[in-house]
């Protein structure tokens, strides 16, 4: 099966370009963090330029092993369900399904392997561009230099082959296994983060205005909130889909497309609502902290300006990756609907109204994961303003949401529109023959 994996990536590859992008993006950024450990523990380097260094590894590091999972997790749970047809087939040929999920894995540790080669020289330029801005910032001394050495090399070769192996064989178990009842576990799981996210928020409260530690409760908080609504994406969407009740034949088609389709489209879901709370909960909170602190008239000291540096590095990572899941999830999902919308123009819709229903789509799941991730957000921007300032919702947080709210729609109705688009510039006929 590893032989067949080899051939089967080797004829399409085509079909694991989103997932070599997930691997690449995630293995050039863990090396890149991961260099700091290196050049942390270099000759020469002191101890508050190491703790920085260390910290800024630590936390982001962190952070991006939990990206890569979920981005190549994304794109490899589309390619699995768009090859249950071929699966099944090596199924009914005699393949039992340890077989099949060794030959899905082997694919994913190949393709990790590229984007892990491929990744070298950008982790290794990225590393170097983080340490100027430590540079630039009085946070590192100058006569620190660069190290990429075998922290980096490892921990980025390593993190991605695991991140892939583990998602592939979890995206090829769903995909294999029987239809039976469901577990509890992912319920449990998100009712879990829900109640950890209230309680982090809420004790926000007990700190005094000028602790260090206070923006670390309502920022976690929000986060574990966005997750437990992520978790339950699917009864989310269905619940706002069944008090909808749209005119026309693009909306009334929409509404009963999404429901029909809404636990494949959890992942696209839980992007949106991750990518909405922790981009505008920690943009706001620190906006907000800086102009407290300019407004004193103090200087931030190392750890604030630490602080600053790392949520600002977090949230641009997690715009990347959400954006390249967006996109590679999207794309994938429309294409694959190409002999749907065959069928549907065959029966007598327009283009017009094809693409109509599928902007419909992709804007009625844009707003729902705009409207659970602001309500995640705004449960932890709310308690840190009251207890930061004399306010209750910072004047930061509009024009903030604002900018998230715009980069979340552009990308999901533009690759949504334009992949539509694409699709249709095939014949019906042609369409439905060639899907077949």
């Amino acid at each position: 099966m590893l032989v067949l994996a080899l051939r089967s990536v080797r004829q399409r590859p085509g079909r694991f370009v989103a997932t070599l992008l997930s691997a690449f993006l995630g293995a050039a950024i863990v090396m890149a963090f991961n260099s700091l450990h290196d050049t942390a523990a270099g000759p020469g380097v002191d101890d508050v330029s190491a703790s920085t260094l260390t910290t800024a590894a630590s936390v982001v590091g962190g952070y991006g092993t939990l990206l890569v999972f979920f981005a190549v997790a994304s794109a490899l749970t589309v390619n699995v369900r768009q090859r249950a047809a071929e699966l099944e087939l090596l199924r009914c040929s005699g393949a039992t399904p340890a077989q099949i999920k060794r030959m899905v894995v082997g694919e994913a540790v190949a393709v990790a392997l590229v984007g892990a080669a491929l990744a070298i020289v950008p982790g290794l330029l990225g590393g170097r561009a983080l340490l100027e801005l430590f540079h630039d910032s009085g946070q590192v001394s100058r006569s620190v230099d660069h190290a990429f050495g075998p922290v980096a090399l490892i921990s980025g070769v390593d993190i991605t082959l695991l991140a892939s192996a583990g998602a592939a064989f979890l995206a090829v178990r769903r995909a294999t296994r029987r239809q039976e009842p469901r577990g509890r576990g992912r319920t449990v799981l998100a009712y879990a983060a829900l109640v950890a996210g209230a309680l982090g928020v809420t004790s926000t409260f007990a700190f005094d205005a000028t602790d260090s530690a206070l923006m670390a409760p309502p920022a976690y908080g929000a986060i574990l909130l966005s997750v437990g609504c992520a978790l339950l994406a699917p009864r989310l969407l269905k619940g706002v889909l069944d008090r909808l009740d749209l005119t026309g034949a693009s909306g009334w088609l929409a509404v009963r497309v999404l429901r029909e389709r809404a636990d494949g489209l959890a992942g696209i879901l839980t992007s949106l609502i991750l990518f909405t709370a922790v981009s505008a909960a920690t943009l706001t909170m620190q906006s907000l902290e800086s102009a407290e602190v300019a407004a004193s008239g103090l200087v931030k000291s190392v750890e604030a300006k630490n602080l600053e540096t790392l949520n600002l590095t977090v949230v641009g990572i997690i715009v990347v990756f959400v954006c390249v899941m967006l996109v590679n999830s999207l794309y994938a999902a429309t294409t694959y609907r190409q002999r749907e919308f065959g069928q549907q123009r065959l029966a007598g819709a327009t283009p017009g109204q094809v693409l109509g229903t599928v902007g419909v789509e992709a804007l009625l799941l844009t707003l729902t994961g705009l409207f659970f991730g602001t309500a995640a957000a705004l449960a932890g921007v709310v308690p840190f303003t009251v207890v930061r300032s004399d306010a209750v919702l910072p004047d930061q947080f509009l024009g903030i949401w604002a900018a998230v709210a715009a980069v979340a729609a552009t990308v999901t109705l533009g690759t949504s529109l334009l992949t539509t688009r694409r699709m249709l510039r095939t014949p019906a006929v042609a369409a439905v023959t060639l899907a077949a």
